[in-house]
């Protein structure tokens, strides 16, 4: 099962969520009908009593289906449907786009105070060029395919193995390491007082506080004084 869509079922169940469907969307459930979701999926499968949806919610094949048709078949497949308010915040609506604007502008601040817990980013701890161990700063290379990604930078972290509760404070670099002409985003996680081996882990990371964006540095010293400077940061 995909890490994200493990992280999404974690979060469900800090909300209390009994349970989760999950369904494979391949191309012969993309071709379903709208009326025929309707009348097998919900009105022979799942029979729920409330389904809750926005008002610009759409589903079925070419995206067919609305809020409206939901409506006029609730009485024939027994259903009622909630459109809950949307949140907002001073009038600004908080969606997955406002979001991703704030992250991606380094306003990390914000979308740990709209998502109400850290943004965090799971993945596999993969093997790396081991360029931070030679030079005093060791780091769990994490794989972030298919994420949505912060503004490239330092931020101050902490990070626990998957399905363990302790964590451990750090500091992360989520960027293309200029310093060293590196051309694929990466995320690399200094953990304070570890020692131990990572390799094929899965790691969960919460960002805490952006320290600052990404730079290239004259020289290997030059960055070294500065990871000094942003440990010195995240520990505050």
């Amino acid at each position: 099962m995909e890490v994200i869509l493990l992280q999404k079922i974690e979060n469900l169940g800090k909300l209390n969520v009994d349970f989760v469907i999950i369904k494979k969307f391949n191309r012969k459930f993309s071709k379903t009908k709208s009326i025929s979701f309707i009348k097998e999926t919900l009105g022979r499968k799942l029979s729920p009593k409330f389904i809750f949806v926005s008002n610009n919610f759409r589903f079925g094949n070419k995206r067919e289906g609305n809020v409206k048709q939901l409506i006029n078949h609730g009485k024939l497949c027994n259903y009622k449907i909630v459109k809950p308010q949307p949140l907002s915040i001073k009038k600004k609506i908080i969606s997955s786009s406002l979001l991703r604007k704030y992250l991606q502008s380094g306003k990390l601040n914000k979308v740990n105070k709209l998502l109400d817990r850290k943004w965090s980013i799971d993945g596999k701890v993969q093997k790396g060029r081991q360029l931070g161990k030679k030079i005093g700063f060791p780091t769990a290379n994490i794989d972030i395919k298919d994420y949505v990604l912060a503004k490239p930078g330092v931020y101050a972290v902490k990070a626990k193995k998957i399905r363990s509760s302790k964590y451990i404070k750090g500091i992360a670099n989520l960027g293309y390491r200029p310093t060293f002409n590196g051309k694929k985003i990466l995320l690399e996680v200094h953990l304070f007082n570890f020692s131990g081996n990572l390799y094929n882990k899965k790691l969960s990371v919460d960002f805490k506080k952006f320290i600052r964006g990404e730079k290239k540095f004259k020289n290997i010293d030059q960055l070294k004084k500065q990871i000094n400077k942003d440990i010195l940061s995240a520990k505050k």
